[in-house]
């Protein structure tokens, strides 16, 4: 991939909506230039932008992660199996150890995640135990990792004040036409504002007022994700831990600022902190952990889960490569 595929991507990662001719003078080409770079990026897989649940979701719904075991020669078809399952948004198999396949699982009640695990997961052929780990905060996710192929005067033009973390307000009640502009835009986060007017039957203005109050209300987020062939980035590991409670909401500031994190969570069970990393290799694993130690003595790391394979992210579907092959959307509101 060339610096300016990589340089388009961390751009929409910080203005995942932004007008290419704005984009065109920060990465020095034009506006066609960077239309036809993301439709190839697109089309090829390698890059990907849609709407997420926003840090509103996590206070007023429900996440959880869920590991599953399953019998060895079931774990491909469970993993594609599950794929399917619009409430597990992502779906990773993981090298054999404590689990099979870890879920990122949303929901809008602790019941209704009750009754998708125990009641369609755990009665899937092949399922052997499930573990479920309902998030209670989520720290840091995919939506503020970020590639880090732009230079400083770049990012500051792209982001004069610096990423903050805000107070949305109140969680905002969703309609049917709410639903459907997060439906079409968990497929495609670029969708123009007439697209979605007219895909949904109503006026490019009040797209515009609806996606801003689902925005500022932090309801809903967009991300720009991609494949391991453009992070250089193959190994996920997520790490358990055990920290004493009054500490847990202290170490998302240590664990959440290192550059290859992708997720911070206090999670229920006695393992009580869920931490994942993107690494180059797995000698990196060791000295991630290593380093975690050192600069958080109360954090005993108990597990570490391997990902060998990302079949879901997110809702997007992805091939052995990584590259996204199709989309289950999720629709978790």
């Amino acid at each position: 991939m060339s610096e300016l595929d990589l340089a388009l991507v961390h751009a929409l990662q910080i203005r995942p909506r932004a007008a290419w001719s704005d984009l065109a003078p920060l990465l020095g080409v034009t506006a066609v230039t960077l239309a036809r770079r993301w439709e190839r990026l697109t089309r090829e897989g390698l890059a990907w932008l849609s709407v997420v649940p926003g840090p509103a979701f996590t206070r007023t719904r429900c996440t959880a992660f869920v590991l599953v075991g399953c019998a060895p020669a079931e774990r491909e078809r469970l993993a594609a199996r599950v794929a399917g399952l619009t409430e597990a948004v992502t779906v990773e198999l993981t090298a054999p150890g404590s689990a099979d396949l870890l879920l990122d699982v949303l929901a809008p009640t602790p019941a209704a995640l009750h009754r998708f695990v125990t009641e369609r997961l755990a009665l899937l052929p092949g399922v052997t135990g499930v573990e479920c780990l309902f998030a209670t905060s989520l720290y840091a996710d995919g939506t503020r990792w970020r590639l880090g192929s732009l230079d400083a005067a770049q990012l500051s033009a792209l982001d004069p004040a610096g990423s903050r973390e805000r107070d949305g307000g109140a969680a905002p009640s969703l309609d049917a036409l709410d639903r459907a502009l997060l439906d079409l835009l968990a497929r495609d986060g670029r969708l123009g504002l007439a697209e979605l007017a007219q895909l949904t039957g109503t006026s490019a203005a009040t797209v515009r007022r609806r996606l801003h109050r689902l925005t500022a209300s932090d309801m809903a987020r967009f991300r720009c994700d991609l494949s391991p062939a453009l992070s250089a980035l193959p190994v996920a590991v997520t790490f358990r831990g055990r920290a004493p409670a009054r500490d847990v909401n202290g170490l998302h500031r240590t664990l959440g600022t290192l550059p290859e994190c992708r997720l911070v969570a206090a999670v229920t069970g006695t393992a009580n902190v869920l931490a994942t990393y993107w690494m180059r290799d797995l000698g990196a694993v060791q000295h991630r952990e290593t380093a975690m130690g050192a600069r958080l003595p109360s954090l005993e790391i108990t597990d570490r889960i391997v990902g060998v394979r990302t079949v879901k992210r997110m809702g997007h579907l992805l091939d052995a490569a990584g590259r996204r092959t199709g989309t289950c959307p999720i629709r978790p509101w």
